[in-house]
Protein backbone atom coordinates (compact mmCIF):
# COMPACT_ATOMS: atom_id res chain seq x y z
CA UNK A 1 0.00 0.00 0.00
CA UNK A 2 1.46 3.61 -0.81
CA UNK A 3 1.96 5.83 1.62
CA UNK A 4 -0.96 8.00 0.09
CA UNK A 5 -2.97 5.21 0.55
CA UNK A 6 -2.29 4.83 3.78
CA UNK A 7 -2.63 8.28 5.09
CA UNK A 8 -6.23 8.05 3.39
CA UNK A 9 -6.96 5.09 5.68
CA UNK A 10 -5.75 6.14 8.60
CA UNK A 11 -7.96 9.76 7.95
CA UNK A 12 -11.19 7.26 7.19
CA UNK A 13 -10.60 5.10 10.06
CA UNK A 14 -9.96 8.36 12.91
CA UNK A 15 -10.78 11.73 11.63
CA UNK A 16 -11.32 15.05 12.74
CA UNK A 17 -15.01 14.53 13.96
CA UNK A 18 -13.99 11.12 15.91
CA UNK A 19 -11.27 13.66 17.42
CA UNK A 20 -13.70 16.05 19.20
CA UNK A 21 -15.89 13.27 19.90
CA UNK A 22 -13.11 11.57 22.31
CA UNK A 23 -11.80 14.85 23.64
CA UNK A 24 -15.62 15.75 24.50
CA UNK A 25 -15.97 11.83 25.93
CA UNK A 26 -12.60 12.40 27.77
CA UNK A 27 -13.77 16.15 29.34
CA UNK A 28 -17.38 14.55 29.96
CA UNK A 29 -15.77 11.42 31.42
CA UNK A 30 -14.73 13.29 35.05
CA UNK A 31 -17.54 16.20 35.80
CA UNK A 32 -16.49 16.66 38.84
CA UNK A 33 -12.77 17.56 37.77
CA UNK A 34 -13.50 19.24 35.35
CA UNK A 35 -15.72 21.93 37.15
CA UNK A 36 -12.68 22.17 39.60
CA UNK A 37 -10.09 22.91 36.18
CA UNK A 38 -12.43 25.46 34.80
CA UNK A 39 -12.70 26.78 37.78
CA UNK A 40 -9.38 27.32 38.32
CA UNK A 41 -9.03 29.39 34.67
CA UNK A 42 -12.60 31.05 35.53
CA UNK A 43 -10.71 32.78 38.39
CA UNK A 44 -7.34 33.25 36.27
CA UNK A 45 -9.30 35.42 33.32
CA UNK A 46 -11.46 36.73 35.68
CA UNK A 47 -9.08 38.05 37.95
CA UNK A 48 -6.90 39.57 34.74
CA UNK A 49 -10.13 41.19 33.66
CA UNK A 50 -10.92 42.46 37.42
CA UNK A 51 -7.45 43.88 37.43
CA UNK A 52 -7.17 45.16 34.20
CA UNK A 53 -10.87 46.37 34.43
CA UNK A 54 -10.29 47.99 37.95
CA UNK A 55 -6.95 49.73 36.85
CA UNK A 56 -8.69 51.41 33.66
CA UNK A 57 -11.61 52.41 36.35
CA UNK A 58 -8.88 53.98 38.65
CA UNK A 59 -6.94 55.65 36.44
CA UNK A 60 -10.26 56.78 35.24
CA UNK A 61 -10.83 58.35 38.64
CA UNK A 62 -7.41 60.01 39.23
CA UNK A 63 -8.23 61.75 36.26
CA UNK A 64 -10.89 63.22 37.43
CA UNK A 65 -9.62 63.68 40.79
CA UNK A 66 -6.95 65.62 39.06
CA UNK A 67 -8.96 68.31 36.90
CA UNK A 68 -11.14 68.37 39.56
CA UNK A 69 -8.50 69.81 42.15
CA UNK A 70 -4.73 70.38 40.59
CA UNK A 71 -6.56 71.02 37.35
CA UNK A 72 -8.57 74.10 38.32
CA UNK A 73 -6.35 75.66 40.97
CA UNK A 74 -3.95 78.08 40.77
CA UNK A 75 -1.82 80.72 42.78
CA UNK A 76 -0.53 84.29 42.23
CA UNK A 77 2.04 86.23 44.84
CA UNK A 78 4.58 88.83 43.83
CA UNK A 79 8.17 87.46 42.94
CA UNK A 80 10.62 87.50 45.40
CA UNK A 81 14.34 88.79 45.92
CA UNK A 82 16.70 87.88 48.56
CA UNK A 83 18.53 90.61 50.35
CA UNK A 84 22.00 90.66 51.55
CA UNK A 85 20.86 89.80 55.10
CA UNK A 86 19.19 86.64 53.68
CA UNK A 87 15.69 87.86 53.88
CA UNK A 88 12.81 87.43 51.12
CA UNK A 89 12.09 90.60 50.00
CA UNK A 90 8.64 91.12 47.49
CA UNK A 91 9.14 93.28 43.68
CA UNK A 92 5.43 94.21 44.00
CA UNK A 93 2.42 94.74 45.46
CA UNK A 94 -1.14 92.50 44.54
CA UNK A 95 -3.66 95.05 44.22
CA UNK A 96 -6.65 95.68 46.63
CA UNK A 97 -8.75 94.51 43.51
CA UNK A 98 -6.81 91.49 42.30
CA UNK A 99 -9.96 88.73 42.81
CA UNK A 100 -11.74 91.32 40.63
CA UNK A 101 -9.03 91.87 37.84
CA UNK A 102 -8.60 88.25 37.71
CA UNK A 103 -12.69 87.19 37.56
CA UNK A 104 -12.53 89.60 34.04
CA UNK A 105 -10.06 86.58 32.41
CA UNK A 106 -11.33 84.01 30.45
CA UNK A 107 -11.60 80.35 32.42
CA UNK A 108 -11.55 82.16 35.91
CA UNK A 109 -14.50 81.16 37.96
CA UNK A 110 -13.47 82.18 41.61
CA UNK A 111 -10.91 84.17 42.89
CA UNK A 112 -9.71 85.66 46.38
CA UNK A 113 -6.99 86.73 48.26
CA UNK A 114 -5.21 85.74 51.58
CA UNK A 115 -2.79 87.45 53.70
CA UNK A 116 -1.35 86.00 56.79
CA UNK A 117 -2.00 88.95 60.20
CA UNK A 118 1.05 90.25 62.11
CA UNK A 119 -0.99 91.03 65.23
CA UNK A 120 2.72 91.47 66.89
CA UNK A 121 2.55 89.36 71.10
CA UNK A 122 -0.72 90.06 71.63
CA UNK A 123 -3.34 86.98 72.32
CA UNK A 124 -6.34 85.52 71.27
CA UNK A 125 -8.63 84.34 73.41
CA UNK A 126 -12.63 84.07 74.30
CA UNK A 127 -12.79 85.79 77.41
CA UNK A 128 -11.63 89.69 77.82
CA UNK A 129 -10.31 88.23 81.77
CA UNK A 130 -6.81 87.37 81.17
CA UNK A 131 -5.90 85.15 83.80
CA UNK A 132 -1.89 84.72 85.06
CA UNK A 133 -2.58 81.37 85.93
CA UNK A 134 -3.72 79.91 83.57
CA UNK A 135 -1.45 77.69 81.20
CA UNK A 136 -0.53 79.38 78.04
CA UNK A 137 -1.79 77.57 74.99
CA UNK A 138 -0.99 78.48 71.27
CA UNK A 139 -3.01 81.13 69.88
CA UNK A 140 -4.60 80.52 66.30
CA UNK A 141 -3.35 82.44 62.96
CA UNK A 142 -5.40 85.49 62.05
CA UNK A 143 -5.87 85.63 58.53
CA UNK A 144 -7.23 88.40 56.00
CA UNK A 145 -9.83 87.36 52.84
CA UNK A 146 -11.47 88.82 50.31
CA UNK A 147 -15.17 88.56 50.69
CA UNK A 148 -14.99 85.65 47.80
CA UNK A 149 -11.98 83.90 49.03
CA UNK A 150 -13.91 80.85 50.35
CA UNK A 151 -15.38 79.93 47.28
CA UNK A 152 -11.75 79.99 45.46
CA UNK A 153 -10.30 77.38 47.99
CA UNK A 154 -13.91 75.80 48.22
CA UNK A 155 -14.56 75.93 51.83
CA UNK A 156 -18.48 75.23 53.14
CA UNK A 157 -19.92 77.04 55.93
CA UNK A 158 -21.03 74.76 58.61
CA UNK A 159 -22.74 77.74 61.09
CA UNK A 160 -23.35 81.45 60.29
CA UNK A 161 -22.36 82.95 57.32
CA UNK A 162 -19.30 84.44 55.78
CA UNK A 163 -18.42 87.86 55.68
CA UNK A 164 -19.58 89.99 52.15
CA UNK A 165 -18.11 93.06 50.64
CA UNK A 166 -20.08 95.59 52.97
CA UNK A 167 -18.21 94.10 56.20
CA UNK A 168 -14.87 94.60 54.26
CA UNK A 169 -15.54 98.11 52.96
CA UNK A 170 -16.88 99.23 56.63
CA UNK A 171 -13.62 97.76 58.27
CA UNK A 172 -16.28 96.14 60.34
CA UNK A 173 -14.86 93.85 63.57
CA UNK A 174 -16.41 90.65 62.40
CA UNK A 175 -14.38 87.41 62.02
CA UNK A 176 -14.91 83.71 60.66
CA UNK A 177 -13.29 80.28 62.57
CA UNK A 178 -12.12 77.56 61.32
CA UNK A 179 -13.53 74.51 63.30
CA UNK A 180 -10.56 73.78 64.75
CA UNK A 181 -10.10 77.33 65.72
CA UNK A 182 -13.50 76.90 67.10
CA UNK A 183 -13.20 74.35 69.07
CA UNK A 184 -9.76 75.65 70.67
CA UNK A 185 -11.79 79.04 71.37
CA UNK A 186 -14.71 77.38 72.88
CA UNK A 187 -16.80 78.81 70.16
CA UNK A 188 -19.89 75.79 69.19
CA UNK A 189 -22.35 78.22 68.47
CA UNK A 190 -22.81 81.63 66.52
CA UNK A 191 -25.96 82.02 67.00
CA UNK A 192 -26.12 83.98 70.31
CA UNK A 193 -23.42 86.26 69.05
CA UNK A 194 -20.51 85.54 70.64
CA UNK A 195 -16.93 87.19 70.34
CA UNK A 196 -13.89 86.75 70.53
CA UNK A 197 -10.71 89.39 71.65
CA UNK A 198 -7.72 89.77 70.25
CA UNK A 199 -5.41 92.00 73.07
CA UNK A 200 -8.40 94.30 74.11
CA UNK A 201 -10.64 94.63 70.65
CA UNK A 202 -13.60 92.52 70.41
CA UNK A 203 -14.75 91.08 67.06
CA UNK A 204 -17.83 88.97 67.03
CA UNK A 205 -17.83 85.61 65.37
CA UNK A 206 -19.96 85.59 62.68
CA UNK A 207 -19.61 82.12 60.86
CA UNK A 208 -17.82 78.63 61.21
CA UNK A 209 -15.52 76.94 58.29
CA UNK A 210 -15.29 73.66 57.40
CA UNK A 211 -13.67 70.86 54.66
CA UNK A 212 -11.63 73.50 52.87
CA UNK A 213 -10.19 71.96 49.66
CA UNK A 214 -7.18 73.67 48.94
CA UNK A 215 -5.90 75.70 52.29
CA UNK A 216 -6.63 73.95 55.20
CA UNK A 217 -5.05 76.36 57.57
CA UNK A 218 -8.31 78.40 57.17
CA UNK A 219 -9.28 75.24 59.40
CA UNK A 220 -7.32 76.75 62.37
CA UNK A 221 -7.00 80.14 61.81
CA UNK A 222 -9.15 83.24 62.72
CA UNK A 223 -10.29 85.12 59.56
CA UNK A 224 -11.20 88.31 58.85
CA UNK A 225 -11.86 91.05 56.27
CA UNK A 226 -9.07 92.44 54.85
CA UNK A 227 -10.42 95.68 55.43
CA UNK A 228 -10.90 94.96 59.43
CA UNK A 229 -6.86 93.82 58.58
CA UNK A 230 -5.81 97.22 56.63
CA UNK A 231 -7.71 99.16 59.44
CA UNK A 232 -6.42 97.31 63.24
CA UNK A 233 -3.13 95.78 61.99
CA UNK A 234 -2.17 98.18 59.52
CA UNK A 235 -1.89 95.20 56.16
CA UNK A 236 -0.23 96.86 53.96
CA UNK A 237 -1.30 94.15 50.48
CA UNK A 238 -3.05 90.95 49.75
CA UNK A 239 -0.57 88.50 50.31
CA UNK A 240 -1.66 85.34 47.54
CA UNK A 241 -4.04 85.36 45.18
CA UNK A 242 -5.94 81.62 45.14
CA UNK A 243 -8.20 80.95 41.81
CA UNK A 244 -10.27 78.43 40.97
CA UNK A 245 -9.94 77.71 36.92
CA UNK A 246 -12.37 76.26 34.66
CA UNK A 247 -10.39 72.57 33.71
CA UNK A 248 -8.35 73.31 30.80
CA UNK A 249 -7.73 76.63 31.29
CA UNK A 250 -4.65 77.21 33.48
CA UNK A 251 -2.38 77.94 30.45
CA UNK A 252 -4.42 80.46 29.39
CA UNK A 253 -4.66 82.06 32.56
CA UNK A 254 -1.26 81.90 33.06
CA UNK A 255 -0.41 83.96 30.54
CA UNK A 256 -2.79 86.56 31.02
CA UNK A 257 -2.56 86.94 34.61
CA UNK A 258 0.66 88.80 35.22
CA UNK A 259 -0.65 91.60 33.00
CA UNK A 260 -3.81 91.86 34.35
CA UNK A 261 -2.33 92.32 38.19
CA UNK A 262 0.45 94.68 37.17
CA UNK A 263 0.21 95.71 33.55
CA UNK A 264 3.30 98.01 33.81
CA UNK A 265 5.65 95.13 35.22
CA UNK A 266 3.92 91.65 34.45
CA UNK A 267 7.31 89.79 35.31
CA UNK A 268 7.33 90.68 38.89
CA UNK A 269 4.25 88.60 39.17
CA UNK A 270 4.42 85.12 39.69
CA UNK A 271 1.64 82.58 38.75
CA UNK A 272 1.48 78.99 39.22
CA UNK A 273 -1.48 77.24 37.35
CA UNK A 274 -1.78 73.89 36.32
CA UNK A 275 -0.60 72.66 32.54
CA UNK A 276 -2.56 71.67 30.13
CA UNK A 277 -1.82 67.70 30.81
CA UNK A 278 -0.77 66.73 34.03
CA UNK A 279 2.84 64.97 33.95
CA UNK A 280 2.28 63.94 37.36
CA UNK A 281 -1.24 62.29 36.59
CA UNK A 282 -0.10 60.60 33.83
CA UNK A 283 3.07 59.06 35.79
CA UNK A 284 0.51 57.51 38.71
CA UNK A 285 -2.16 56.12 35.93
CA UNK A 286 1.18 54.53 34.49
CA UNK A 287 2.38 53.42 38.01
CA UNK A 288 -1.26 51.95 38.47
CA UNK A 289 -1.68 50.04 34.65
CA UNK A 290 1.99 48.90 35.74
CA UNK A 291 1.08 47.26 38.94
CA UNK A 292 -2.80 45.90 37.93
CA UNK A 293 -1.04 43.83 34.80
CA UNK A 294 1.33 42.49 36.62
CA UNK A 295 -1.30 40.72 39.06
CA UNK A 296 -3.26 40.42 35.63
CA UNK A 297 0.06 38.36 34.47
CA UNK A 298 0.19 36.32 37.90
CA UNK A 299 -3.57 35.45 38.07
CA UNK A 300 -3.13 34.26 33.99
CA UNK A 301 0.03 31.72 35.14
CA UNK A 302 -1.73 29.80 37.88
CA UNK A 303 -4.77 29.10 35.31
CA UNK A 304 -2.20 27.71 32.89
CA UNK A 305 -0.53 25.73 35.72
CA UNK A 306 -4.08 24.53 36.95
CA UNK A 307 -4.79 23.30 33.19
CA UNK A 308 -1.17 21.42 33.17
CA UNK A 309 -1.63 19.94 36.28
CA UNK A 310 -4.75 19.32 35.73
CA UNK A 311 -4.08 17.53 32.38
CA UNK A 312 -1.51 15.68 33.34
CA UNK A 313 -3.56 13.72 35.88
CA UNK A 314 -5.66 12.94 33.27
CA UNK A 315 -2.76 11.70 31.30
CA UNK A 316 -1.37 9.60 34.37
CA UNK A 317 -4.77 8.55 35.38
CA UNK A 318 -5.97 6.81 31.63
CA UNK A 319 -3.04 5.20 30.86
CA UNK A 320 -4.68 2.08 30.35
CA UNK A 321 -7.29 3.49 28.12
CA UNK A 322 -4.61 5.14 26.13
CA UNK A 323 -2.46 1.52 25.52
CA UNK A 324 -5.50 -0.07 24.69
CA UNK A 325 -6.49 2.90 21.62
CA UNK A 326 -2.27 2.32 20.47
CA UNK A 327 -3.11 -1.10 19.80
CA UNK A 328 -6.16 -0.57 18.47
CA UNK A 329 -4.53 1.72 15.84
CA UNK A 330 -4.38 5.32 17.23
CA UNK A 331 -1.03 6.99 16.75
CA UNK A 332 1.15 8.81 18.50
CA UNK A 333 -0.49 12.19 16.87
CA UNK A 334 -3.89 10.90 17.42
CA UNK A 335 -3.35 10.62 21.02
CA UNK A 336 -1.55 14.17 21.66
CA UNK A 337 -3.73 15.62 19.11
CA UNK A 338 -6.99 14.11 21.87
CA UNK A 339 -5.57 15.46 24.75
CA UNK A 340 -4.55 18.76 23.11
CA UNK A 341 -8.08 19.66 22.29
CA UNK A 342 -9.13 18.65 25.68
CA UNK A 343 -6.94 21.50 27.29
CA UNK A 344 -7.55 23.93 24.83
CA UNK A 345 -12.02 23.18 24.95
CA UNK A 346 -11.26 23.69 28.81
CA UNK A 347 -9.25 26.85 28.84
CA UNK A 348 -11.83 28.23 26.19
CA UNK A 349 -14.72 27.69 28.36
CA UNK A 350 -13.00 28.90 31.46
CA UNK A 351 -11.70 32.44 29.22
CA UNK A 352 -15.52 32.51 28.32
CA UNK A 353 -16.85 32.56 32.06
CA UNK A 354 -14.14 34.09 33.34
CA UNK A 355 -14.22 37.04 31.13
CA UNK A 356 -18.15 37.25 31.85
CA UNK A 357 -17.00 36.85 35.32
CA UNK A 358 -14.68 39.47 35.39
CA UNK A 359 -16.91 41.79 33.91
CA UNK A 360 -19.61 41.39 36.61
CA UNK A 361 -17.00 42.08 39.01
CA UNK A 362 -15.75 45.43 37.86
CA UNK A 363 -19.22 46.52 36.97
CA UNK A 364 -20.54 45.53 40.70
CA UNK A 365 -17.68 47.70 42.36
CA UNK A 366 -17.81 50.61 40.22
CA UNK A 367 -21.28 50.51 41.35
CA UNK A 368 -20.73 50.05 44.95
CA UNK A 369 -18.35 52.68 44.99
CA UNK A 370 -20.25 55.27 42.94
CA UNK A 371 -17.70 54.69 40.25
CA UNK A 372 -17.95 54.99 36.13
CA UNK A 373 -17.29 51.57 35.20
CA UNK A 374 -13.97 51.39 32.44
CA UNK A 375 -12.88 48.64 30.62
CA UNK A 376 -11.96 47.78 27.18
CA UNK A 377 -14.45 45.61 25.12
CA UNK A 378 -11.50 44.51 23.34
CA UNK A 379 -10.08 42.98 26.94
CA UNK A 380 -12.60 40.98 27.25
CA UNK A 381 -12.16 39.38 24.08
CA UNK A 382 -8.66 39.47 24.14
CA UNK A 383 -9.01 37.24 27.74
CA UNK A 384 -12.02 35.01 26.58
CA UNK A 385 -9.43 33.64 24.00
CA UNK A 386 -6.39 34.06 26.05
CA UNK A 387 -7.84 30.80 28.44
CA UNK A 388 -7.81 28.88 24.75
CA UNK A 389 -3.88 29.87 24.36
CA UNK A 390 -3.44 29.47 28.08
CA UNK A 391 -5.05 25.98 27.41
CA UNK A 392 -2.93 25.02 24.42
CA UNK A 393 0.39 25.77 25.92
CA UNK A 394 -0.27 23.99 29.34
CA UNK A 395 -1.60 20.95 27.12
CA UNK A 396 2.20 20.60 25.27
CA UNK A 397 3.87 18.41 27.42
CA UNK A 398 0.67 16.57 29.08
CA UNK A 399 0.12 15.62 25.34
CA UNK A 400 3.52 14.80 24.55
CA UNK A 401 3.49 12.51 27.77
CA UNK A 402 0.59 11.07 26.53
CA UNK A 403 1.85 10.40 22.86
CA UNK A 404 5.09 8.98 23.93
CA UNK A 405 3.27 6.01 25.82
CA UNK A 406 3.82 2.50 24.58
CA UNK A 407 1.38 0.08 24.09
CA UNK A 408 2.36 -2.72 25.44
CA UNK A 409 3.49 -0.85 28.78
CA UNK A 410 0.31 0.63 28.87
CA UNK A 411 -1.83 -2.67 28.99
CA UNK A 412 0.70 -4.19 31.69
CA UNK A 413 0.08 -0.93 34.04
CA UNK A 414 3.18 1.17 33.45
CA UNK A 415 4.23 4.24 32.08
Amino acid sequence: MSAVTERTARGDRFGFPDLLAEAAAGIGARPGRLLLTILGTVLGIASMVVTVGLAQTASSQINKQFDAIAATQALARPETSSTWSGAERALAMLPWDAPARAERLAGVEDAGTFSVVDIGTVEISAVPVHDPSAARTVAPDVLATSPGALDAVRGRVIQGRYFDSGHDARADRVVVLGVDAAQRLGVVRVDRQPSIFIGDRAYQVIGIVDDVKRRSDVLTSVVMPEGTARADFALAAPGELHLHLAVGAGPVVAGQLPTALNPNAPETIDVQAPPATSQVRQSVQADVNTIFLALGGVALLIGGVGIANVTLLSVLERVGEIGLRRALGATRRDIGAQFMVESVVVGLLGGMLGAALGVAVVVGVSAGQDWTPVLDLRIVGVAAVSGGVIGLLAGLYPSLKASSIEPIAALRGGV
